[in-house]
């Protein structure tokens, strides 16, 4: 008999790029029967062979974190799933509960939250080190419970394996499927001086060192994503001749983008959730032949400057980053080299395809699970 899985979100779009494109649409082509249940008021439906159950949105944290999750917790109940899969922290108590009611339960971690919460900048210093203590100890005392812990990163699998045996890492690797078919779109020089930053926007993600950096240069800087506030988007869009701002575009836009931009750059600063992060840009630029400028985290310089994918600066210096563009615009075969490197590694290594096989022995392993 087909199994059920229910994979729960009070946060997450239903088009979650991990949660729905990847592992679910991975579960459907492995034979489950899986449901995906979020809180966005767009109503039920049916996609991919995934069935989405909407509990409806409310229009403020507390009340999301109070009645959504609630609500969530309450519509997998009546699903008698097989297996409950989570997302979110704020989930941590009902997948407790799940556990009560000898439900087979699984965590996924997708960031590294107590290291998250310390690089708050509106939090006051002392509290949010106090906070970011207690939550740490809330999770780790929860997640002793679940059948098993999905982390999506090495860092974050590393410190759970320490309270729950049964961890895995499952990386945020690109879909195959989206890697661009023309290989030598990058080649055409009227796209030379155009740099891509795609996701989320935020001072602490570098943005106003790559503003400084390109202030005044012939660079353009291509950005797609949500800003963290509206003045942030108003100080940084003041700069309308070097910058193209193109708002949150979905997967085919964004593929767009990324062919029509001779570089990706990932300049996040050193931040503590930051250091240890894999984020999803690296790997989509690559896999979109882009020659990249990251931050000279050790990891990130593992996989960037090891492999001869790109280049690593420090985030804090316009300086340093302004010359890594100039050096990648004025050596079009260095970089475009190092966008061949790119995708053929994503081809051979850092793709979803291979992490599929690891989440579908995870959860062969969990149903026979006693």
């Amino acid at each position: 008999m087909c199994k059920i899985i229910c994979h729960l979100s009070s946060v997450h779009s239903r088009d979650d790029i991990r949660i729905f494109h990847k592992e679910c649409n991975s579960l459907v082509k492995s034979g489950f029967k899986v449901f995906f249940i979020v809180a966005d008021s767009k109503g039920n439906e049916e996609r991919k062979g995934v069935k989405i159950i909407d509990v409806g949105k409310k229009n403020s944290r507390l009340k999301r974190m109070l009645n959504s999750t609630y609500s969530v917790y309450q519509t997998a109940i009546e699903l008698n799933a097989d297996i409950y899969h989570f997302h979110d922290p704020e989930l941590l108590p009902f997948g407790y509960l799940l556990k009560l009611r000898r439900k087979k339960v699984i965590y996924d971690s997708h960031e590294d939250l107590p290291r998250q919460l310390l690089s708050k900048s509106y939090i006051n210093p002392i509290f949010k080190k106090i906070l970011s203590f207690s939550f740490e100890i809330i999770e780790d005392f929860f997640s002793i419970f679940f059948d098993g812990i999905i982390a999506a990163t090495p860092s974050i699998a590393k410190r759970f394996e320490k309270i729950n045996v049964n961890t895995v890492n499952i990386n945020n690797y690109p879909l195959l499927d989206e890697l661009l078919l023309n290989k030598n779109l990058h080649n055409n020089s009227a796209i030379r001086n155009k740099i891509c930053y795609t996701g989320g926007i935020t001072s602490i993600r570098g943005i106003y060192f790559l503003l400084n950096a390109i202030r005044g240069s012939n660079h353009v800087l291509q950005l797609a994503g949500e800003f963290e506030n509206e003045s942030l988007k108003k100080n940084i869009l003041k700069e309308t001749d070097q910058i193209v701002y193109h708002g949150n575009l979905n997967r085919e836009k964004l593929i767009n983008l990324w062919s029509e931009s001779f570089i990706g750059i990932v300049n996040f600063l050193p931040e503590p959730n930051h250091i240890n992060a894999q984020p999803n840009k690296i790997f989509e630029y690559m896999a979109n032949g882009l020659a990249i400028i990251g931050s000279n985290f050790p990891l990130w310089k593992e996989i960037i400057v090891d492999n001869f994918c790109g280049i690593c600066i420090n985030p804090n210096s316009s300086d340093e980053i302004l010359a890594a563009l100039n050096y990648l615009v004025n050596n079009p075969e260095v970089s475009k080299k190092m966008g061949n490197n790119g995708r053929r590694l994503v081809l051979d290594k850092y793709n979803w395809e291979n992490e599929e096989k690891k989440l579908i022995n995870f959860y062969n392993k969990i149903i026979i699970k006693k």
